[in-house]
């Protein structure tokens, strides 16, 4: 559940700055032209639900799932490890007072290398996670800055807002500026192919 909900936040605040990337670099090229009316600048300032993005984007779920399935998987393996070093431990502790001292201290030197040696990799696959996850992230950034770039050139947008619940700078926007289902199955639709 951790995973999760840590996947669902990095995507969150890579989504939230695609797109305040897309509509800083719009604002400024709208400022330099200038604007007629109040009407004229609603049309060309629009904005997309991050979590609904979130929600219906595929690329996101297929990668959610993919590194929710290494978590697991991963964590599934350290239990394995942590396990067989708790009934190694437990032996030790059994035969301990039927061993030689040089013996017994040959056993506990080994089994703290081997403690050291599991949190060690614990802290690797933990890391190489975390590699994994932000390197997922920025493919994730790039493909939705790239399509957002192509769809308000297209569309003729200046800027591009996003909305996220509980995380916006937006309290309000009228539902006719919400372009989040078309941007969502045009990411879809790109995905796809």
């Amino acid at each position: 559940m951790k995973i999760t909900n840590r996947i669902s936040s990095l995507a969150a605040v890579a989504i939230v700055s695609v797109v305040a990337a897309c509509g800083s670099k719009e604002q400024k090229e709208a400022s330099s032209k200038p604007v007629d009316a109040k009407t004229e600048v609603s049309q060309q300032i629009v904005y997309v639900n991050s979590d609904t993005l979130l929600a219906k984007y595929q690329y996101f779920k297929d990668m959610k799932l993919k590194l929710e399935t290494k978590a697991k998987a991963a964590q599934g393996d350290m239990a394995a490890k942590g396990q067989a070093f708790q009934r190694e431990v437990a032996q030790y502790q059994q035969q301990a007072n039927t061993m030689a001292a040089d013996q017994r201290a040959a056993t506990e030197e080994r089994l703290k290398r081997k403690e050291q040696e599991l949190g060690a990799y614990q802290q690797n696959a933990g890391q190489a996670l975390q590699r994994e996850q932000a390197a997922e992230n920025e493919k994730l950034y790039d493909k939705i800055a790239d399509y957002l770039k192509e769809y308000a050139r297209k569309k003729g947008y200046k800027m591009v807002l996003t909305y996220s619940k509980g995380n916006s700078a937006i309290l309000f926007a009228d539902e006719s500026l919400d372009v989040t289902n078309e941007v969502i199955k045009g990411l879809n639709d790109g995905y796809k192919k």
